[in-house]
């Protein structure tokens, strides 16, 4: 069979390209002119990508320095119901520095002999920081209010910290900075801006918590906790999340300081097995607010963290107004009973009140027919005064730093007949109110023969008290000091080295002597506690509060950091005095 030649392939000719008559001749010239615009694409496609680079390097080290500083406030604030904020900040800035210095110093080591990556156990963390803090609040009696803190912390907030730094100091190891200047300097640049974003954060954020909590779920103590799990999760998130799947199901089924109407409940049936009752629970800028019953014993308190502000008996009595369970604020009411040069009448007089608590002395006050003003921080503190210890709606309300509306006050020429000067936080006296300023502006407010009465709470055998009644002295011509029960004798002081104790005292701004008028029926208000309380009995001797040598001079408001140690140990002080009033597991159940 004859073959058919096969068909050449066509080859198709494009035509020649014509250059335009504009375009640029391809010479030398023109070609190492290419050669440079393609370089300098090259180097800018490449300082983008490495400013990217360091960018984010940037970003990640700030974000874990950010949260670890955030969870500083955090782990303060859940540990003050259970030891007080002043025990709990014992060691808390000893335990940050230490965290910082080994995190910063060991994250080669760390990096090397983790089997996971360090960042991927942050989360895990942080979920079972507060299953940590829950069963460790049960031993709080056993290891006391000083080292508690310390282990607590060592154990939860601290290996966060420590790890959260050790995961920085790595990123920053890739960070590539061109030193200018000096080689230590650019050395220990990294470590100084993290130290300072880092205490940075750490202020501020304090502040917005401060003002913010309790304001929502998410801005509770345990709220602020799940929020930093979930951020540290977004941050590195890993298959070992799971792993946390435990921790959270505790939150949500059996940690009763979930503040939540089930977990509340449940911290109901807790105590009500030890004969205690819970009415209501608040988180405000002083503390953990809640009020609380005995039933064995009949009588309601009001709690802030580890302190009472305030408590009255329940019984129904022939009293106009409930008894308290506390005389010294029954002896507030006795600045009444100062003889003046000249006497004037409740109608006519004035009372400015600075601190509230339940409302013992106003309440009295106001019965009596004073114009009160109460100047009281905590918004919260005034509604539950209200709501539960039957304040009476019949005065001013001032919901303000004391500090604040003093001085401005001060300025603007009101004046008082009495001025009732009753703070106390943290388990010891807030110092800004002992000032020589503070106080200052009080005797401004005093009218001619006005009477200040102010309720000090410490250990005697402290500089503190004796700087601060020094302090009162100087601005008040006379005062004469009582204490809520007899000194004990040299031989118990001895041994207990301790003498904390409620005090009262009874200032002029004349130079007569303080004597008091005996009470009258009218001045009892039909109560007992009255009858028992109200006039001063127990005199403190000026032998006992006689400043010493190296104690200082008066308290002014730029010296107030003297105060720090003598502060924590009649915080410790008061500790234990409230581990006598209230059972600890109530304590410890918040």
């Amino acid at each position: 069979m004859p073959r058919t030649p096969a068909k050449k392939q066509s080859r198709t000719t494009k035509p020649p390209v014509v250059p335009a008559e504009d375009a640029p001749l391809l010479t030398q010239e023109n070609f190492e002119k290419e050669l440079k615009n393609l370089a300098a694409k090259a180097k800018e496609e490449t300082w983008t990508k490495w400013a990217g680079e360091q960018a984010w390097i940037l970003l990640q080290s700030a974000t874990l320095l950010s949260l670890a500083a955030v969870y500083s406030n955090i782990s303060q604030l859940t540990l003050s119901p259970v030891y007080g904020s002043i025990p709990a900040s014992i060691w808390h800035s000893k335990g940050v520095t230490t965290a910082l210095f080994l995190g910063w110093s060991l994250n080669l080591y760390v990096r090397r002999h983790l089997v996971k990556k360090p960042a991927e156990l942050l989360p895990l963390i942080s979920a079972y920081i507060p299953f940590v803090q829950y069963s460790f609040f049960k031993l709080s009696g056993f290891f006391g209010a000083y080292y508690g803190p310390l282990i607590l912390e060592g154990l939860t907030f601290l290996p966060l910290l420590f790890l959260s730094v050790s995961c920085t100091a790595t990123l920053l190891d890739d960070l590539d900075i061109t030193p200018r200047g000096p080689r230590w300097l650019s050395d220990a640049a990294p470590g100084v801006l993290s130290f300072t974003l880092y205490k940075t954060v750490e202020y501020f954020s304090g502040s917005y918590i401060s003002s913010t909590i309790g304001s929502t779920f998410l801005h509770t103590r345990l709220g602020y906790q799940m929020l930093m799990t979930a951020l540290y999760t977004t941050f590195a998130p890993s298959k070992l999340v799971i792993l946390a799947i435990p921790a959270i199901l505790h939150w949500n089924f059996v940690n009763i300081h979930v503040p939540t109407a089930y977990t509340t409940n449940s911290l109901n049936v807790t105590i009500n097995n030890r004969g205690w009752n819970l009415l209501e629970r608040q988180e405000s800028l002083t503390g953990y607010l809640s009020i609380l019953e005995s039933k064995e014993r009949r009588f309601r308190v009001m709690r802030c963290d580890h302190s009472l502000l305030g408590g009255e008996w329940l019984a129904r009595t022939a009293s106009l107004l409930p008894e308290p369970i506390y005389g010294v604020f029954v002896m507030l009411e006795a600045a009444r009973l100062v003889e003046v040069p000249v006497t004037i009448s409740d109608n006519e007089a004035n009372a400015l009140v600075i601190g509230l608590g339940i409302g013992t002395t106003p309440a009295a006050l106001m019965h009596h027919g004073i114009d009160t003003t109460i100047v009281e921080i905590d918004p919260v503190v005034h509604d539950l005064a209200t709501k539960y210890f039957s304040l009476p709606t019949g005065h001013t309300k001032v919901i303000e730093d004391a500090v604040t509306y003093a001085s401005r006050t001060a300025q603007s020429g009101q004046k008082f007949d009495y001025v009732i000067h009753d703070v106390f936080t943290g388990g010891a006296e807030p110092v800004d109110l002992f000032t020589h300023e503070f106080l200052t502006d009080l005797h401004t407010l005093l009218k001619p023969g006005g009477v200040i009465a102010l309720n000090y709470a410490g250990d005697l055998l402290l500089p503190s008290a004796r700087i601060v009644i020094h302090t009162i002295k100087s601005i008040f011509p006379t005062c004469r000091i009582f204490r809520e029960s007899e000194r004990p004798d040299e031989e118990a002081l001895a041994t207990e080295k301790i003498d904390f104790t409620n005090m009262v005292i009874f200032c002029t701004n004349s130079d007569s002597p303080v004597t008091f008028r005996r009470p009258v029926e009218q001045d009892f208000l039909r109560s007992q506690a009255r009858k028992v309380y109200l006039y001063p009995k127990y005199e403190v001797k000026d032998e006992h509060i006689a400043l010493r040598e190296d104690d200082g001079g008066v308290l002014t408001k730029n010296d107030t950091e003297r105060f720090r140690g003598w502060q924590q140990a009649s915080a410790l002080g008061h500790w234990a005095v409230m581990r006598t009033v209230l059972p600890s597991e109530v304590w410890e159940d918040w």
